[in-house]
């Protein structure tokens, strides 16, 4: 049971995950139904009777001699605007009532009023073929017992609110069962908890990031970052427990912020920490060192190194571009910010600065298990330990935490407790 609860769970995140996808689908289901009743409006129906005399001795005779083609022909003449032989045979039905001489002639169509001409038509061709000489069975007197009026049946506003929602209803199973298969092979991590025991390592803070596609917007990025009430408390957390201090220490710190090169959204969280940290009255440094991957930062290594030639309007923040490797020649401050691109397939950590913590940013639904593993096997190769994760733009269908460690930590260099037992997580 357990199992086919979390797969029903699975199910629904992906659903929820590809929404749009579903919505499209069920629109176009919505579409199709209504185009349906359009296109094939119902059928209103209506029947006339005819009385025959007690001496006709086969009423099934009668019947299918009412429907025949003769009587057809013969109505096709009495009915405007005209209608086909092919459309009489298909819409007119006889049928002869229980115990008695009668004979009911039903008609259908899609307006009332062609209906009811449709069966007085027959009936009367009916009544004058039987009743003249040349008829099959001799020479019957027939009368019209009854004639057809007021058709009923199924309203078409019905019919296209029923279709609709039938249509409607397929697209969402359809958009559905198409979001479980796209999602179900897609090794790509996207819940917090996925990322986290890929390699072990907790994450620390989620946020939405900006994405920028120019200097300019960077330099926005640096000047004006504003994150919500949540995401604040979730990166005073997470820098408090990086700087293993209070955030008000002027005791000198540096994190440097891995992304992988597949990851253009990841490669903000280093800036918007950095802006953070700044806005807390924290004396910040951004600095962009050496870059596995220069193209995918590269107009962030742009804004840096125009904001380094002239003063920030932001207080407590300085940038600086260059070809560090430790932190002995950059600029005086108590939290420098490292920002490093490692390639995807073959990260060398060697390459990238080296601080007091190292973390790795990463978008979710972007890096598989893979990925990550390749980045965290090559940092413990060159002695540098992940203290966290930091998770840009988290799927807002996810509602796992990540397994966010303790705030307080003792020891140096050495990666967090893994808190098992979900109960005493904190949720931020």
């Amino acid at each position: 049971m357990s199992g086919q609860t979390l797969d029903l769970r699975t199910f629904l995140r992906l659903v929820k995950r590809h929404k749009i996808l579903v919505t499209l689908i069920m629109l176009l289901g919505l579409a199709a139904g209504g185009a349906y009743s359009a296109l094939k409006p119902p059928l209103l129906t209506t029947s006339a009777l005819v009385v025959l005399p007690s001496s006709v001795r086969s009423m099934a005779t009668q019947v299918v001699i009412a429907q025949s083609d003769p009587v057809l022909v013969g109505a096709e003449r009495l009915i405007g605007p005209a209608v086909s032989l092919q459309t009489l045979q298909e819409r007119v039905n006889v049928t002869s009532l229980t115990a008695s001489d009668v004979i009911s002639v039903t008609a259908r169509a899609t307006k009332a009023r062609q209906a009811e001409q449709m069966a007085n038509a027959v009936a009367r061709s009916y009544v004058s073929y039987i009743g003249s000489a040349s008829g099959p069975t001799g020479t019957i007197s027939a009368n019209v017992l009854q004639q057809a009026s007021t058709a009923s049946g199924e309203s078409l506003t019905v019919r296209l609110a029923t279709t609709a929602l039938i249509g409607a209803l397929i697209g969402v199973f359809v958009g559905a069962a198409i979001a479980w298969l796209i999602g179900h092979g897609d090794s790509r991590l996207r819940d917090r908890d996925e990322i986290a025991d890929a390699i072990g390592v907790p994450v620390l803070a989620s946020l939405r990031v900006a994405h920028p596609s120019d200097a300019g917007g960077w330099s926005r990025v640096l000047e004006d970052y504003r994150p919500s009430a949540v995401e604040a408390l979730r990166l005073r957390t997470a820098l408090h427990y990086l700087r293993r201090t209070d955030l008000g220490s002027d005791i000198e710190t540096s994190i440097a912020v891995l992304s992988l090169s597949r990851d253009r959204g990841a490669v903000a969280i280093g800036p918007q920490i950095a802006a953070f940290a700044a806005a807390l009255g924290i004396r910040t440094a951004l600095v962009f060192g050496p870059q596995e991957h220069p193209d995918l930062s590269a107009t962030l290594r742009t804004a840096c190194a125009a904001l380094e030639k002239r003063p920030l309007p932001v207080a407590n923040l300085q940038v600086a571009v260059g070809d560090h490797h430790d932190a002995c020649d950059l600029p005086d401050a108590d939290l420098k910010v490292f920002v490093s691109v490692v390639d995807s397939q073959s990260p060398d950590v060697a390459l990238t600065m080296q601080a007091n913590e190292t973390v790795l940013a990463v978008s979710s639904g972007v890096a598989t298990a893979e990925d990550l593993a390749r980045v965290a096997a090559s940092a413990l190769a060159h002695g540098r330990y992940l203290a966290g994760i930091f998770v840009a733009d988290p799927d807002p269908a996810d509602t796992t935490t990540g397994r966010i460690p303790q705030v307080a930590r003792t020891g140096t260099s050495r990666m967090p407790t893994r808190v098992n037992t979900r109960s005493v997580e904190p949720r931020l």
